[in-house]
């Protein structure tokens, strides 16, 4: 065995106060589990770790159930998402439609992958299965704004849009 110290995993920190505000808005109601999630996710962009300690203790549930239901549901995210979510289709018709130049487009502008967010938390991409609206291919999102008829010098116009807007 070596005397070496053990190395230490940094703790995230956050602001606990905001979690609290939102287990208490739904501390008597039955099944609040899922809304109390829900809430916490809305309010950090994400469920951080510290969190699922605090709303275990609150709620009387053990963390293993916590993190059943975050990793169950693909709404629930573990690490911080970008401010923006940009989501590319690459179902059949949008793959017909080239959504893979899209796709490789965005991930040479972005300089991040599928499922990845950039450092600086401005950008999340995704590929998706369907966005449901096969008229439009190929077809792309960010956050709740439709991109239709996607080309490579959408993309570069979509980034530079978004490159202006504030992070908050």
């Amino acid at each position: 065995m070596s005397n070496a110290p053990a190395e230490e995993v940094p703790t995230e920190e956050i602001d606990l106060a905001i979690a609290n505000q939102v287990i208490d808005k739904y501390l008597t109601l039955p099944g609040n589990l899922m809304p109390v999630l829900q809430g916490i996710q809305e309010e950090y962009g994400y469920v951080p770790k510290p969190t699922v300690a605090l709303v275990a203790e609150r709620l009387n549930v053990y963390p293993s159930q916590i993190y059943g239901v975050l990793t169950f549901y693909a709404q629930f995210h573990l690490k911080p998402r970008g401010r923006y979510i940009i989501r590319v289709c690459v179902g059949t018709a949008c793959h017909v439609q080239g959504a893979e130049r899209i796709v490789e487009t965005f991930f040479d502008k972005l300089h991040i992958g599928h499922a990845e967010t950039s450092p600086d938390l401005r950008y999340t991409f995704e590929k998706v299965a369907c966005l449901g609206a096969c008229g439009m291919a190929p077809l792309a999102m960010v956050n709740d704004a439709t991109y239709g008829s996607m080309t490579v010098q959408k993309v570069e116009q979509i980034i530079a849009d978004y490159n202006q807007r504030p992070m908050k």
